[in-house]
């Protein structure tokens, strides 16, 4: 299942410890950002519950859109 955030990932910085964090907790999933468009989008490929695992994240804030 596909699964698109809007985030607040917006920097090199922040793309590094939310990189760190998604293959920790998505090691089998595909995912990427596209911190060109305005709202930082991240898609991830997995057959999780990827919103479930993401929402009380401390690194960084994402929004599920539907």
């Amino acid at each position: 299942m596909i699964y698109v955030f809007k985030t607040s990932v917006d920097n090199q910085s922040k793309f590094e410890s939310a990189s760190a964090l998604l293959n920790q907790l998505l090691p089998e999933s595909q995912w990427n950002f596209d911190l060109e468009d305005c709202d930082n989008i991240l898609r991830v490929d997995s057959e999780l519950d990827v919103a479930a695992i993401l929402q009380n994240n401390t690194i960084f804030e994402c929004i599920e859109l539907e």
